[in-house]
């Protein structure tokens, strides 16, 4: 899989609109520098008249009509344009549908009978919906090679629409300043097969496995008594806590942290007992776990598959 986040390579029809638009938009704006450049040299190279002539009057109406004429036509066409793309990015009956709310410094993302984080998978060759709220500070979703961006804002809903031409792997990120780690708030999109992505959604809506190892189980006792199921959730235990990521599948991310970190063994760890360190700033608190504990914690996370 290719990581693509670029307004110049766009992957979805939704993408595409955008950057026609994009390029109407450069190729008009340039045109009209031109334009107004050629003008005001060619005015200072004639110099000042002593005298009104009649083509002094000419140039003037032509002037006046096109500080009038012209931005209307721009206005115009601009317009159409506009609508022609909203036209073509219109959805079709049946579409899947996530929501997305957004934290400082992560995305949390809400299917149909499960949620998730930082990662989201998406059918390729189908419009998918995105309903987007915060649940803090505003924040702005864009994923350039797939849509367009939008705004996540703390007291309302904005929709977005997004499309992958084919399955692949792209990027996105926040495209709103939110806080000290806005740099390092991103978006891992993963398009598959309509019918992978039926198989995923499947096993995302199982409850986790029982580990199987007495390492393991360690773990999960570890898991409880830190009190990591009061911010985090594991559907199929008692942790139920929603102000962090859910972690029922998490081994099942390539990343973490909002795609900053690779979802090893070892910066899992790291992560635990500092993430402070890593990501300053974050609600999630540095332990103080000794070493077998950690190990055993870690091991057990493993298992979220």
């Amino acid at each position: 899989m290719t990581a693509l986040a670029s307004v110049f390579q766009p992957r979805g029809p939704v993408a595409a609109e955008a950057t026609a638009l994009m390029w109407v938009l450069v190729v008009l704006g340039v045109a009209v520098f031109v334009t107004v450049v050629g003008l005001l040299l060619a005015g200072l190279v004639r110099g000042p008249r002593s005298a009104a002539t009649s083509e002094d009057t000419i140039e003037r109406r032509w002037l006046g009509g096109g500080g009038m004429l012209m931005p209307a036509l721009l206005v115009t066409v601009v317009f159409g344009f506009t609508l022609d793309a909203m036209r073509d990015s219109r959805l079709e009956p049946g579409a899947v549908t996530i929501q997305m709310v957004g934290h400082q410094w992560w995305w949390e993302i809400r299917y149909d009978g499960f949620t998730t984080a930082n990662e989201v998978v998406v059918p390729a060759g189908e419009p998918v919906v995105f309903e987007v709220t915060s649940a803090d500070v505003i924040h702005s979703v864009w994923v350039p090679g797939l849509g367009g961006k939008i705004d996540m804002l703390p007291d309302s809903v904005n929709t977005v629409i997004l499309e992958a031409s084919a399955p692949g792997e792209y990027w996105g990120a926040c495209g709103e300043f939110c806080g000290l780690q806005h740099a390092r708030m991103r978006l891992r999109v993963v398009a598959v097969t309509p019918e992978e992505y039926e198989r995923w959604v499947e096993h995302q809506r199982l409850a986790a496995v029982s580990p199987r190892t007495e390492h393991a189980t360690r773990g999960l006792d570890v898991f409880s008594e830190a009190g990591c199921g009061d911010c985090h959730t594991v559907r199929g235990t008692s942790a139920a806590g929603d102000s962090g990521p859910d972690l029922t599948h998490l081994a099942s991310r390539e990343t973490l942290a909002a795609t900053t970190l690779p979802n090893e063994a070892v910066r899992l760890g790291e992560w635990v007992r500092s993430a402070q360190s890593l990501k300053q700033g974050v609600a999630m608190p540095d332990t103080e776990l000794s070493d077998g504990d950690l190990d055993a914690l870690v091991a057990y996370l493993g298992t979220l598959r």
